[in-house]
């Protein structure tokens, strides 16, 4: 049986792997235990995604946005964060290939004809700084009444103090699908370790 963790290949005896100590007679379950009745569902491929149309994905992004917590503002904020980062990229850039460009000139060995052009090159770094600028003026500006016609389609949910009850806790995690081993890992290792001993 090969380990589905390591890759390694392992006696079907073992219970647990030699190299890295995964489970293997909880692999070798849930191997024998699927069941093979269940019918390949298209509408899960990517060939189904193909044909979705525009508003299908718009809305399929939204709930995926949704399930990892990304909302509006967070959107609203990374994109800030963006452009804070891409116009201080550009003008790190701009300040970069000024003082690279005027020391080639000084340097000495360039034409006069050239060192006009290289004495200007520095104004390639305008370009992220603008990029970095139109990210902040959308996210300070057009994001955010954005956000705020969102928040205002959508009804507030109701307070904790409005429906009387506690806010909800966290439950206690579900065990029951484990699988429980027949002998302990400290049980095999001392078996393992006194078996050591006799040999020599």
């Amino acid at each position: 049986m090969f380990c589905p963790q390591c890759g390694s290949n392992q006696s079907d005896e073992l219970k647990f792997c030699k190299l890295c100590g995964a489970n293997l007679q909880a692999v070798r379950q849930v191997v024998t235990t699927r069941q093979t009745g269940d019918k390949f569902d298209w509408g899960k491929t990517w060939v189904a995604e193909m044909f979705l149309s525009e508003a299908e994905r718009d809305k399929r992004e939204q709930e995926l946005d949704r399930q990892r917590g990304i909302t509006p503002e967070v959107k609203r904020y990374n994109e800030i964060k963006a452009g804070v980062i891409t116009t201080s990229v550009g003008i790190g850039l701009m300040i970069f290939l000024f003082v690279f460009m005027q020391g080639i000139i000084l340097g000495g060995k360039i034409p006069p004809d050239a060192a006009q052009i290289i004495s200007r090159i520095w104004v390639a770094g305008v370009i992220p700084v603008f990029v970095g600028l139109g990210l902040l003026i959308n996210g300070l500006f057009v994001s955010k009444k954005q956000v705020e016609a969102i928040r205002q389609k959508l009804p507030a949910p109701p307070s904790a103090i409005e429906r009387g009850t506690e806010p909800p806790a966290l439950r206690s995690a579900e065990t029951s699908g484990l699988i429980p081993s027949d002998v302990s890992v400290t049980e095999e290792t001392t078996r393992h370790l006194s078996n050591r001993v006799q040999k020599p």
